[in-house]
């Protein structure tokens, strides 16, 4: 009974981990879950991302980011560098939701 509540639970947890993708920019490197440079080309990017305007808009691992104002609500924290070489992931900032996604899914883990 107690593996499979916590089995259900897992589970559960898991759901709404994918659910969301509220980002929060950090001052300092050292405090960032994930180091990430703006390109300025759509083809030399990892992930394709769409800023969306509410909370409830953020959907999954899939680009659409909504950037929240305090860390505790956040499910990633990011850090701004400022050099490609720095980065852990490549981003550009598309005008579309429909253009957001992976472009190099082997990056995909980086925001779970």
């Amino acid at each position: 009974m107690k593996k499979l509540l916590l089995t259900a639970l897992t589970v559960i947890g898991m759901t709404f981990a994918l659910n969301a993708q509220k980002v929060y920019t950090v001052d300092y490197e050292s405090q960032a879950d994930v180091k990430v440079f703006v390109v300025g080309y759509e083809s030399q990017a990892d992930l394709l991302v769409y800023k969306v305007g509410y909370e409830s808009q953020a959907s999954g691992n899939d680009g659409s980011w909504f950037f929240v104002d305090y860390e505790s609500k956040a499910d990633k924290t990011v850090y701004f560098v400022n050099y490609e070489s720095q980065a852990d992931l490549k981003i550009y900032f598309v005008d579309y939701e429909s253009q957001a996604g992976w472009k190099n899914s082997s990056k995909k883990s980086l925001m779970y």
